[in-house]
């Protein structure tokens, strides 16, 4: 059975950083595209980044560029999303979902971030607070 656990939030002080683990069980990351999504209170959730399942394509919301990097680790069957100089509008719950690459293409995640319903395997999401 598909698993994805994410792990790594907590609260922080504007400007903190912080960095998101999701790691699979069950199966093998390699075949993978993996997507970052957040839901903060009241909002729709929206897609945050993506990184093909070799690495080698990655995408961002314009909310999140230059402050946050979506990384991948096969050999750990772990991604990451390392979230800098954080700020309020940061604060939700993140999930981390996976698609497999036979129907997510690297082009998907080079024209847009992450779409909700292209991905099939979601983990239960992880607190990120910020605020002084």
């Amino acid at each position: 059975q598909l698993q994805l656990v994410e792990s790594g939030g907590g609260s922080v002080q504007p400007g903190g950083s912080l960095t998101l683990s999701c790691t699979a069980s069950g199966f093998s990351l390699d075949y993978y595209a993996i997507g970052w999504f957040r839901q903060a209170p009241g909002k729709e959730r929206e897609g945050v980044s993506c990184i093909s399942s070799s690495g080698s394509v990655t995408n961002y919301a314009d909310s999140v560029k230059g402050r946050f990097t979506i990384s991948r680790e096969n050999v750990a069957n772990t991604a990451y999303l390392q979230m800098n100089s954080l700020k309020p509008e940061d604060t939700a719950v993140y999930y981390c979902a996976a698609a497999h690459l036979t129907s997510y293409t690297d082009y998907q995640c080079i024209v847009s971030p992450p779409v909700i319903t292209d991905f099939t395997s979601w983990g239960q999401g992880t607190q990120v607070t910020v605020s002084s």
